[in-house]
């Protein structure tokens, strides 16, 4: 195993409204690249990929050649778009290198995944509550959109569901089926995908609903493909699904809250990951400013909450795990810090090390 890895970080660089009637002025600067110690868990800040607008979620293709990222802004080329942008990032260095950048035919890009094959990046467009395909060349050049579908509907919340809000965009483990949690909608929107044409096909059922309210933001796959669990941003709860790969249907097994019972205040769930070995899941709540922590039945696909931990910092919006399972990365938006946390195998809690870095406005956080 390498000693080092290089962890990427996207930032709001230029001021965003949000769905909650919040304008969040970024601070950053672009993409920010650090070299990562993965014996000490160390960061060191190593170049600065500029010029780049909002570049809030990123994306590394699986031959780890290139790297892309959302430009989440309403406007593009004169109409209502986000874009994305494609980078080479120096296996030596880090440094990230322009290729190319394409419309997503939808305002605020916020989220976006390659497949497995690397031939294609799926994109949801929160604004305009659509889904957008593009193709990768083989260069690593984005081709222009293959496939865009624009959600329809509303439900209860008057001020953030007054309309569609796609907020994600997985795949399952065979990549035939993908789930779009729109967070207007209070569903999980399931497509079919054609891989050779890039193109998506609502699923027959082609959605699965979640309670009113809930606000569904991110879906995560257990590695061994049997389970999935869906983060609600508005009603601060965490579902387990059993998965059925065949069918690509959605089962709720259990939701439970990802806040203590104790707390009081305004709390929402941003991201959701896994751990490697699927036995721990983790998700951000930005207000209590805590990482909830669950043990994963790999039988039933049940939750056990183990506990929270502060993240050292205020909003932590996004985080991820390394690809060993022994570090977690914490993007604190609006304190402006990266904090890092060793896994405790044994407990499965998490550990904090070293000081929090200072970077602006951080959003996404990715390891290479």
């Amino acid at each position: 195993m390498a000693q080092y890895r290089f962890v990427f970080v996207g930032t709001y660089t230029e001021p965003i409204l949000f769905g909650t009637g919040q304008v969040l002025h970024g601070k950053g600067r672009g993409i920010h690249v650090f070299r990562f110690d993965v014996a000490s868990g160390a960061l060191e800040p190593c170049c600065l990929a500029t010029g780049v607008r909002n570049p809030s979620y990123l994306a590394i293709h699986p031959s780890h050649r290139y790297l892309y990222a959302v430009n989440e802004h309403k406007e593009f080329e004169g109409r209502a778009s986000g874009a994305i942008s494609a980078f080479t990032p120096d296996p030596e260095s880090g440094r990230l290198t322009f290729i190319n950048q394409k419309a997503t035919h939808g305002a605020d890009p916020c989220y976006l995944a390659v497949t497995k094959t690397g031939d294609w990046v799926l994109v949801a467009n929160f604004a305009s509550g659509s889904v957008c395909v593009l193709p990768i060349r083989p260069d690593g050049s984005l081709g222009d959109a293959s496939e865009v579908v624009q959600h329809q509907g509303r439900s209860i919340d008057p001020r953030r569901q007054a309309g569609p809000h796609a907020h994600a965009v997985t795949l399952d483990n065979q990549e035939r089926f993908v789930f779009v949690p729109d967070l207007g909608l209070d569903k999980v929107m399931v497509y079919e995908l054609d891989a050779a044409h890039g193109t998506l096909k609502p699923h027959a059922p082609p959605w699965t609903a979640v309670r009113p309210g809930a606000g569904p933001r991110q879906v995560v796959m257990h590695p061994g493909g049997r389970f999935a669990y869906l983060t609600n941003e508005l009603n601060s709860t965490m579902t387990a699904f059993r998965y059925d790969g065949e069918r690509g249907a959605l089962e709720e097994i259990q939701t439970l809250p990802t806040l203590p019972e104790e707390f009081e205040g305004h709390s929402s769930c941003a991201e959701v990951q896994i751990s490697p070995g699927g036995d721990l899941l983790y998700g951000s709540n930005r207000g209590h400013d805590s990482l909830v922590v669950y043990a994963v039945d790999q039988n039933k696909g049940t939750l056990t909450r183990i506990g929270h931990v502060g993240t050292r910092g205020k909003i932590p919006r996004g985080f991820t795990v390394d690809p060993e399972g022994n570090w977690l990365i914490v993007a604190n938006q609006d304190s402006d810090n990266l904090a890092v946390f060793r896994v405790d195998h044994g407990s499965g809690s998490l550990i904090p090390t070293g000081d929090p870095i200072d970077v602006p406005t951080p959003v996404c956080v990715k390891v290479l």
